[in-house]
């Protein structure tokens, strides 16, 4: 049996809360402000059981997607059922995202943003 589990992923970011604020709504999470300060804020889910925080990160330099030079090192595979990708990138879109690229009009069943900071994130398609 392993001994360490899984406590929190961690983004750093230049703008702790505008991050947490933007992955917060997006998942539908809340701000806990009981683990959060300027520098450090973390978004949990709804049963308290997972955890996203976010590290301020003076001299941030976004990563690039796709790119060499400053690889993306992390990204986030978000699920959503098919009949529901359009209305969950419009929502990511009116909450700061950016899409880098498309499906391929169908062909991938993913598609990749990149958050209000830079970091790389995807909207998966599942069957869940």
């Amino acid at each position: 049996m392993a001994i360490p589990t899984l406590g929190v992923v961690v983004l750093d970011c230049p703008d702790t809360r505008r991050l947490a604020d933007f992955y917060a709504r997006m998942l539908g999470w809340t701000v806990d402000e009981d683990r959060s300060d300027r520098s450090w804020v973390e978004v949990v889910d709804q049963a308290g059981n997972r955890r996203l925080a976010f590290q301020e990160a003076p001299g941030f330099v976004p990563p690039e997607w796709p790119g060499e030079e400053h690889s993306q090192q992390l990204h986030l595979d978000l699920d959503v059922p098919p009949e529901r990708i359009e209305e969950a990138e419009r929502e990511v879109l009116e909450l700061g995202a950016r899409l880098v690229q498309d499906d391929g009009g169908g062909e991938r069943g993913f598609r990749v943003y990149l958050d209000p900071a830079g970091h790389p994130f995807c909207l998966c398609l599942t069957d869940r």
